[in-house]
């Protein structure tokens, strides 16, 4: 099978551990245990972490790292009666530093030490010795299992693994992007800094319950945190998320609720290498929903530079990176399925203030590198050493999709036709669809109210049903009047009463 990612997560490799207590329902734990761990680390000069492991582990190779793989008959709860199986990562390669895991049980808290009989290591046997490995190596991270898609067969719906990147699945779909704890000075000059789950606390289920809480450790040089993670898996699995920061240091940009994804080319950008694919991403559009009730719609784009662009706001009801395009024939992979793969969509949760939803685009060549990251920006960030509480959903989502009620994007097409206009102007076509749309009559009048910065200039706009589809279409000419400057459009659709969709915001960059 060729390598789709070089990223942070392998997905056949798998580790369990199944020496655990006897136990039952969890003991009193709460987020505010491991905010106290979070708040001291704070107090404390930064220690940055070092390896334990040996270097054989190091060293290993991609294919290497691959082959060591859990054997599936030592999950922990596999044997016993609950809706949750846990299984662990072996420690190497691109993870250096172990993670601590812990059991809370009715009889306090278990740490999940390193056992190297519960792994097969393939081709590795007799390469790697682990029974001369001193100390405990810990694991890389962790997944979890349920009864996702199937009665009789437990799912992986859950994975933590590397810094604080996690990803989830609701029914039916397949993994495509990720979400971190914690964003930090993300498309900055200075540098990303990458904060890190260092430890979890995974909560003994019930025979009967259908979530799983999970809580974990943050550490970085800057900031400390202190996360509640409540999974419910389903048609659209949920993680209700809990978060408390201190800040060691000012930070020049805090990143709320990162979501990272990958956008190669699409309806909008076409390839620039041959390829029979006819698009492929993980995600094709970030989706905001404003406090004031707007909700924005921006096509991602694979630049050739590096672009930050954001959507301030007070008060956010929400913003995700979706995946709107869910047609197989669009992307042609059977081994990706880009089609199924999930939108996050972030649901805040009390008072945000004001800030801002910001979205980073980074070049790319190929499909393995993430190069699109989305998070909230609040206007007033912690001071150094209060702490910080903010508190999200976030769902993953495939046939149950957050969109506005009344009219939303379907499509962007970018190009000239069949011909190239004398002026050198630009064509868009943008289809917009949605139940408000669906009542009007063929001849309606619909209108585009339109709105194009200093760099461009309007040549021409129609509105017009899509008599094939059913939905309307907004096609415009305009010229770029500085090829060395971005022209941003804003449009949506119109009667003499209402808007009926929700804004296409695009950004064409030099």
């Amino acid at each position: 099978m060729p390598q789709r990612r070089t990223r942070i997560w392998l997905k056949n490799l798998f580790i369990a551990l199944c020496l655990v207590p006897a136990a039952g329902a969890a003991q009193a734990f709460d987020i505010e245990d491991v905010a106290k761990r979070a708040q001291a680390l704070a107090a404390q000069p930064y220690k940055a972490p070092e390896s334990p492991l040996p270097k054989e582990l190091l060293d290993l190779s991609y294919d290497q790292y691959r082959d060591i793989r859990f054997k599936p008959d030592q999950a922990i709860w596999r044997n016993r009666d609950l809706p949750f199986e846990l299984q662990l990562f072996h420690s190497g390669l691109y993870f250096k530093y172990p993670v601590k895991i812990n059991l809370v049980h009715s009889e306090g808290v278990s740490p999940l030490l390193f056992k190297p009989s519960l792994f097969d290591y393939g081709k590795l046997n007799g390469q790697l010795d682990p029974s001369k490995y001193s100390g405990d190596i810990g694991y890389a991270g962790l997944r979890v299992h349920y009864k996702l898609n199937k009665a009789d067969y437990k799912d992986e719906v859950l994975v933590f693994q590397g810094a604080s990147y996690f990803r989830a699945l609701g029914r039916g779909q397949r993994y495509g992007l990720s979400a971190r704890g914690l964003a930090v000075d993300t498309g900055m000059l200075s540098g990303e800094e990458f904060p890190t789950f260092t430890e979890y606390w995974v909560v003994w289920p019930r025979n009967k319950d259908e979530h799983l809480v999970i809580y974990a450790l943050m550490d970085s040089r800057r900031v400390t945190g202190a996360y509640r993670y409540e999974l419910r898996p389903g048609e659209t699995t949920t993680m209700d998320v809990q978060s408390r920061l201190f800040l060691r240091e000012n930070v020049a940009k805090l990143g709320i609720a990162p979501l990272t994804s990958m956008y190669l080319y699409g309806e909008n950008q076409r390839a620039n290498a041959e390829d029979y694919r006819p698009e492929v991403h993980d995600s094709d559009g970030l989706l905001v929903h404003s406090g004031s009730g707007e909700w924005i719609w921006r096509p991602l784009t694979n630049p050739k530079r590096l672009i930050v662009t954001s959507f301030g706001s007070q008060n956010p009801k929400g913003f995700g990176l979706m995946q709107r395009d869910r047609s197989y024939e669009h992307y042609e992979d059977l081994e990706a399925r880009y089609e199924l793969r999930p939108s996050a969509w972030v649901e805040p949760k009390g008072d945000w203030g004001a800030g801002r939803v910001e979205l980073v685009m980074i070049p790319t060549p190929d499909e393995t590198n993430d190069n699109i990251v989305a998070y909230w920006v609040p206007d007033n960030p912690p001071a150094v050493g209060r702490p910080f509480d903010i508190s999200y959903r976030l769902s993953w989502q495939k046939n149950d999709e957050t969109r506005p009620d009344s009219g939303w994007t379907v499509q962007s097409r970018k190009g000239h036709g069949w011909s190239r206009e004398p002026d050198n102007s630009i064509r868009m076509v943008v289809d917009f669809d949605g139940p408000r749309l669906r009542g009007l009559k063929p001849d309606a009048k619909v209108l585009g109210g339109m709105w194009f910065n200093d760099n461009g200039e309007l040549m021409e706009r129609q509105v017009f049903r899509n008599e094939v589809t059913g939905a309307w279409r907004l096609s415009f000419r305009f010229r770029r009047l500085d090829d060395d400057k971005p022209v941003e459009i804003r449009a949506f659709l119109k009667n003499d009463q209402d808007t009926l969709t929700e804004t296409w915001s695009y950004l064409l960059a030099p």
